[in-house]
């Protein structure tokens, strides 16, 4: 079919999946995706074919993709969350272009700052930045600038890949950048551990709080929430008002 799909597939258990998701594993030959993802869906399509590789490979498995593709093979090219959000859609979509054979198509899926939000209440129900704290590629002094810039907006905001065996220290320094350049101490905030996987995870707490964690409490499998000046706990849930009036509210 000389055709790639790369497929968003949420946050992890197949419940979170879209249908336009599935139906593109379906229609595939084989199963393109870092060794970790690949497991999540595996189970569900026994007997696909696979190709795996790990971290820091992407490259490779999008050329694969592509060369498969070439050949006259359908390939589902898969990744967590929204396939467009720190996703494999861009690097696939650069190289397609020397593949003009091939076709792609971009299946999204929930990203973590939706699937994790939920699990929090509605953390990001106004105005909002997401933000990885990866410095694998971009520089540590362009994410310090998004993260003035951020709390200069007043914006909540998601936060990726906050720490990593390789990266600790790094939400401590992102708090701090946060706090000083405006961020009350006593912002509400919020985190969700392994979202919708086994281990799932999950607390409130303020900005000063999330700053003096230890290290190990969050990981790259963590998405934080620091919420704008307007934003509360509510019941127990992270709400980010609209500003709808109370008058518009109704009680069941």
């Amino acid at each position: 079919m000389n055709k790639v799909f790369v497929v968003g597939l949420g946050p992890g258990g197949a419940e979170f999946m879209t249908a336009q998701a599935r139906a593109a594993l379906q229609q595939a030959d084989v199963l393109c995706g870092y060794t970790v993802y690949l497991a999540l869906v595996q189970p569900l399509y026994p007997g696909k074919a696979c190709y795996a590789t790990p971290m820091t490979q992407e490259l490779d498995r999008c050329r694969w993709a592509l060369e498969r593709a070439k050949a006259g093979g359908t390939v589902a090219l898969v990744c967590s969350g929204d396939a467009g959000v720190y996703g494999m859609a861009g690097p696939l979509l650069q190289l397609a272009a020397l593949y003009p054979t091939v076709a792609v198509e971009v299946v999204p899926g929930v990203t973590a700052a939706l699937s994790g939000g939920a699990v929090l209440g509605a953390p990001l129900g106004h105005d909002f930045c997401v933000i990885s704290l990866s410095d694998l590629l971009t520089s540590w002094a362009v994410i310090e600038k998004r993260l003035r810039s951020a709390a200069a907006g007043d914006f909540a905001i998601c936060l990726y890949n906050p720490s990593s065996h390789k990266r600790q220290g790094y939400l401590r320094r992102a708090c701090e950048i946060l706090l000083a350049a405006g961020k009350s101490p006593a912002t509400c905030c919020g985190w969700v551990k392994n979202i919708g996987r086994d281990g799932q995870s999950e607390a409130t707490c303020t900005l000063a709080e999330l700053a003096a964690l230890e290290n190990g409490v969050v990981d790259m499998f963590t998405t934080v929430f620091i919420g704008s000046a307007t934003t509360q706990v509510v019941g127990g849930r992270l709400v980010t008002p609209r500003g709808y009036k109370k008058e518009a509210s109704c009680t069941l």
